[in-house]
């Protein structure tokens, strides 16, 4: 358990700070063998993500790093978001992860519980305060469930833990990278789940186990 993964990051297609190629070669330095690009997207740019799929095949052709293609769904009306999620499967993403109700901004209620149901769902990202209920659909869903790294999101890190320790839910943990000082290593990763209130053996089905089961499935 030596490479990080993470599927929940940002670039300057959205509110990101790095190319797509400077995100990767961060990530490369930091020794990640996966990462997937999840801008924000709603119906106004969803179907942009695939200007960059240049540059994965790119980095993907002659790094030493597996970069996917992605989309976070954020702040979109909930009746929206199974549709917004198809779309960007259908333009060729690999990781579709939603914006869950997090404590930390103004999010919508109802979010967690529209992702959840969606089969064109694979992340409900730090879903706040989300209920016994909503994970277990998650779970029926085979929908993960997010340990945030970013400040804010974390806020609610011990709650989405215990409730899928009594669920059974997969968890991962990802940084939701927006800026260069947003990447950790993985062993910052395991202290974010140990910090959750995982065990040692739940740490690192989060940072490692959990990210292959989904990359695997895709």
């Amino acid at each position: 358990m030596n490479k990080r993964i993470d599927l929940h990051m940002h670039t300057l297609f959205s509110d990101g700070e790095l190319l797509p190629s400077e995100l990767a070669r961060r990530a490369q330095n930091l020794n990640h063998e996966t990462i997937a690009i999840t801008d924000h997207v709603d119906y106004s740019n969803v179907e942009d993500i695939v200007k960059i799929q240049k540059a994965i095949d790119d980095i993907n052709a002659n790094w030493d790093i597996n970069v996917l293609l992605g989309a976070e769904v954020t702040h979109v009306p909930t009746e929206s978001i199974d549709d917004v999620a198809g779309i960007a499967k259908d333009l060729g993403a690999k990781i579709v992860v939603v914006h869950g109700e997090t404590l930390s901004e103004p999010g919508i209620k109802g979010t967690n519980l529209a992702a959840v149901e969606s089969k064109n769902v694979d992340i409900l990202a730090h879903p706040g305060l989300i209920t016994k209920e909503e994970a277990e659909i998650a779970l029926k869903n085979g929908i993960f469930l997010e340990i945030s790294a970013r400040c804010g999101h974390n806020i609610s890190n011990g709650h989405v833990a215990k409730i899928a320790q009594e669920v059974g839910n997969d968890l991962l943990v990802n940084t939701d990278t927006h800026s260069p000082e947003n990447l950790i290593t993985i062993e910052e990763a395991k202290l974010v789940a140990l910090g959750a209130g995982l065990s040692e053996t739940e740490a690192i089905k989060a940072i490692s186990d959990n990210p292959k089961k989904l990359i695997d499935r895709l």
